[in-house]
């Protein structure tokens, strides 16, 4: 007999498995903030161990690295393709681009949120933001590319 879940329990069991299932972010602690069908937000908390220079004074003090950014981008960018997809399965990133526009707020978390532009059997095209919390002020603007990989040939 198969066992019948209802829509939240689906809805954990996706979320946890992408965020428990990549062990880079589960150490970042990045958090499920939303989705939909074709897009996904996400959160990176502020925590002292991703600040870029620890040692800054004030002015530079307490920014998040760009490249915690940029893994939170890659991440929630692949989560978009697998809410278009509307199932895990293995993903590649092709191509990931940033284009910064400001440091993030020191002491804040930053929010990515990514959506698809257009999907195909084999590869998805995204774009989204990084921000503070206030989606118009964005930290960075990102476009992407991505491959599903089952079956792929090594």
């Amino acid at each position: 007999m198969s066992e019948t879940r209802s829509p939240d329990e689906k809805l954990r069991r996706f979320v946890d498995s992408f965020l428990l299932g990549i062990p880079h972010i589960k150490a970042l602690g990045v958090r499920y903030h939303g989705h939909g069908r074709g897009w996904a937000e996400l959160e990176l908390p502020y925590a002292d161990h991703l600040v870029a220079y620890p040692d800054a004074d004030q002015s530079g003090g307490g920014i998040v690295a760009s490249g915690a950014i940029f893994t939170l981008m890659d991440s929630v960018g692949g989560f978009s393709v697998l809410t278009a997809a509307s199932q895990m399965q293995p993903l590649a990133t092709l191509d990931l681009r940033l284009d910064y526009l400001r440091p993030a707020t020191p002491g804040e978390s930053v929010f990515g949120k990514s959506e698809v532009h257009k999907l195909t059997r084999s590869v998805a095209f995204v774009h989204g933001m990084a921000h503070n919390g206030d989606p118009s002020r964005p930290i960075a603007h990102m476009t992407g590319t991505f491959m599903f990989t089952a079956g792929a040939k090594q």
